[in-house]
C-alpha cells in the first residue's frame, strides 16, 4: 500500500522527489502518512477533497480484504 500511495502521489504533484510516504502500523488500524511539497497539497488534496476522498476510498478497500482499517494523514512540508 504504501508504494501504491506514493506512486498515485508522484504523478499528481509537480515535484514527485519530495513525496515521502511512512506506512506506521497497529493491531487493527495502519497510518499512512503522505508527505508532499507545501505547493503540491492542493493538488493531493483536490477540489473539496474529492482527490483526498478517492485516495481513503481505495485504501479502505484494499485495507478491507486484509482485515485492517487504514487512515491516510497529508502532511504538509515546510
Amino acid at each position: 500500500m504504501k508504494e501504491f500511495i506514493a506512486e498515485i502521489a508522484k504523478h499528481l504533484v509537480d515535484r514527485p522527489d519530495d513525496v515521502e510516504v511512512n506506512f506506521i502500523e497497529g493491531k487493527s488500524t495502519a497510518i499512512i502518512e503522505l508527505r508532499v511539497a507545501r505547493e503540491d497539497v492542493g493538488k493531493v488534496i483536490g477540489k473539496s477533497g474529492r482527490t483526498a476522498n478517492a485516495l481513503r476510498t481505495i485504501l479502505s478497500a484494499v485495507a478491507s480484504r486484509h482485515g485492517q482499517k487504514v487512515v491516510l494523514e497529508i502532511i504538509e512540508e515546510k
